[in-house]
């Protein structure tokens, strides 16, 4: 690997994260300085995150502190989507698509997280 960008999981979280940038364009505007920021935010950093890991992964406490931090902001972006779907401004079926491709993020940082060695 050569770049960040080429991992896997960057692609998955990037597009989680466009996907979630379109789809919060159409909740109300009230939500626009707290949910809509807050999921925006969490949605990117895992993305940021995952770019900052790859740039430090010659050292490798520092890699895996980021992709804990990586973990963190999916998480957080998970629950954010929980309350996107507990305020009815996502129907069951998109919320059930999305917290799927949540999952699958989370799944491939946890696969790094307990291999990191294959990606320093």
């Amino acid at each position: 690997m050569s770049d960040y960008k080429d991992l896997v999981v960057f692609q998955k979280a990037h597009a989680l994260a466009m996907e979630i940038f379109h789809l919060t364009k159409q909740f109300p505007s009230e939500e626009k300085f707290s949910l809509i920021d807050q999921i925006r935010r969490s949605s990117r950093s895992v993305c940021v995150n995952l770019g900052e890991a790859y740039r430090k992964r010659r050292y490798p406490a520092h890699f895996l502190s980021k992709l804990t931090d990586c973990d963190a902001e999916n998480t957080e972006t998970g629950i954010w989507l929980k309350f996107s779907l507990d305020c009815n401004y996502l129907p069951n079926n998109l919320y059930e698509d999305l917290i799927s491709k949540n999952n699958e993020v989370g799944k491939l940082l946890g696969y790094m997280i307990q291999n990191p060695g294959k990606f320093l």
